[in-house]
């Protein structure tokens, strides 16, 4: 071993250096530690739902345009259709704070301890006046549960080829910012979970909710191992011009398009991202809100766009024997439930989801 001390040329490694060494040594050992990934019977359905993602908080639910009880109202379809049996939906567990830790900062989930932070991030002002126990109980823990979903979906793909979080899909949330209806990122905590767990270091978020996905697009601004596909209308909300920025292929489609043209532009952008990418998982975040109606999304697909729309992603995934996480996102009118549901029906009936187990 040479004894000579360094030359004038080499430098010790800097105090920032270190400092993004340690913090993502304590994510690793974080995401190692978690129990949000584990072992799914062969009998269950590639279907992540609980009970528990539906929020019902004294009728102020009802305040926010978002249908929070959709989630369960999709398995209901799906049961009564006969394709899906309840003992065969997985159940997912809550996201703990130390799951959460892998992406959030301490001081934003600190804020969660404010129900006045958490009326705004939910947009839902009555939230605020309630004791933050409640608030967590009510609110958050259903969020928390799904993000749960999310995470353990990405395991779920790899092993059966997709996943369907009945749930999830906030993307409006960062690492220390929530908003949009959105407290925690989960789709950025998915993929990270995804980096460490399952060995992956390519992933493509297909975001193609009438919303622009500004919490993922933040949390990977400088990650090559992230490609984030957005088709959004620019004239709602976020309006977040930073985080357009950090799209690697922007699609924006403009308030009133309707089902042709739309499907025409995502023909045209999946070929494009299956030129410029070569991913190991596909995240695809398929709000609703992109229905003719809904008066946050402004566009004009009619229901069975949308089912062709998500046919079109799951066979973009499957031609490139990929797996793929599908995430249910926004949507903002009560239509949407069945939509989703006539949708997975179609996915099953056309083979590229495989519902049956053993």
């Amino acid at each position: 071993m040479s004894t000579q001390p360094p030359s004038a040329g080499a430098s010790a490694p800097s105090s920032s250096n270190c400092a993004t060494e340690d913090v993502d040594a304590l994510r690793r050992d974080r995401i190692l530690s978690s129990k949000l990934y584990f072992d799914v019977p062969l009998s269950k359905a590639p279907i992540i739902y609980s009970t528990s993602y539906d929020i019902s908080f004294l009728g102020i639910e009802n305040l926010h345009p978002f249908d929070s009880s959709k989630w369960g109202r999709i398995c209901r379809f799906l049961i009564q259709n006969g394709i899906l049996e309840n003992s065969r939906i997985v159940e997912p567990l809550e996201a703990t704070k130390d799951d959460l830790l892998v992406v959030h900062s301490e001081s934003y989930l600190d804020s969660l301890k404010s129900s006045l932070n958490v009326s705004i991030i939910t947009e839902v002002p009555p939230v605020a006046v309630f004791p933050n126990c409640l608030v967590q109980k009510k609110v958050l823990y259903p969020f928390r549960k799904q993000v749960g979903g999310t995470i353990l979906a990405a395991k779920l793909a790899k092993e059966r080829g997709c996943a369907i979080n009945v749930g999830g899909g906030f993307h409006h949330c960062c690492a220390d910012r929530g908003g949009g209806f959105c407290a925690y990122a989960d789709i950025s905590l998915c993929i990270h979970y995804a980096f460490i767990r399952l060995n992956i270091s390519r992933v493509m978020i297909i975001d193609l909710d009438a919303h622009q996905g500004n919490g993922h697009e933040k949390d990977f601004s400088n990650d090559e191992r992230v490609y984030i596909l957005d088709m959004y209308n620019p004239y709602i909300y976020p309006l977040d011009y930073e985080a357009r920025r950090y799209i690697d292929q922007r699609v924006e489609v403009p308030s009133g398009t309707a089902t042709e043209e739309y499907l025409t532009m995502l023909d045209e952008a999946l070929q494009v991202a299956e030129n410029a990418f070569d991913p190991e998982l596909v995240i695809y975040n398929a709000g609703t809100d992109v229905l003719d109606g809904d008066p946050l999304g402004r566009l004009r697909i009619s229901p069975h766009g949308v089912t062709i729309r998500d046919e079109k992603v799951f066979k973009f995934a499957r031609d490139k024997n990929v797996p793929l996480v599908m995430l249910t996102s926004g949507g903002y009118m009560k239509s949407s439930a069945r939509v989703i549901a006539d949708s997975i029906i179609n996915l099953s009936n056309k083979s590229l989801i495989t519902m049956g187990g053993i």
